[in-house]
């Protein structure tokens, strides 16, 4: 399976409830999923295990976002990131990604784990012009050159990447608000 589809202009429709689960090791391979990673994706375990997790990913993905990801849980922390995905069958699909690494008795980083749930469309509109910018800068300049301009972005805005894609996938409006009042009658 080195042969990556090529990306067609279509969306993957799949049940947005669903849920993807994936674990790596600290290198990216795949070492186990569920049974939705191979429904919305479109290859079979087999094919999966033992894979880069990487075989996953559009082209229309800025490669500082995965530098970033990868910043972030090799020095332990957790991350979650707005990915477009790619489809065996070359469909794309948006998820927002929740990433832990996993821990030892010792604390040496042993694996990562991964919850993925479908972005909303609102939520893929916001990041996509930020991620078309990022694109065009790495076409031209490096990866360190697309960083600096996610620094500058949200300097700009006077929040870190954590508060920018909270603030991103949060709740909003309506479902805000009764979820604020939910909390507020169960407390």
């Amino acid at each position: 399976m080195t042969n990556r589809p090529k990306a067609i202009d279509r969306e993957a429709k799949f049940d947005k409830k669903r849920f993807i689960l994936s674990k790596t090791d600290t290198k990216g391979n795949i070492l186990s999923i569920n049974s939705e990673f191979c429904d919305i994706s479109g290859y079979s375990e087999k094919e999966l295990i033992g894979k880069q997790h990487n075989i996953l990913r559009h082209p229309n993905m800025p490669k500082a976002i995965f530098h970033l990801m990868w910043k972030y849980l090799l020095s332990g922390r957790a991350i979650t990131v707005v990915i477009k995905n790619l489809t065996k069958s070359g469909e794309y699909y948006w998820v927002i990604a929740d990433l832990k690494p996993r821990f030892n008795e010792k604390g040496t980083i042993v694996s990562f784990t991964s919850f993925q749930k479908f972005a909303t469309e609102d939520i893929v509109e916001e990041i996509e012009e930020l991620y078309e910018t990022m694109i065009r800068i790495e076409k031209v300049h490096k990866i360190k050159n697309s960083l600096e301009y996610l620094d500058g972005f949200l300097e700009e805005r006077k929040v870190t990447y954590d508060g920018f894609i909270y603030d991103l996938i949060k709740p909003k409006g309506i479902i805000n608000s009764i979820l604020k009042t939910f909390k507020e009658m169960t407390a």
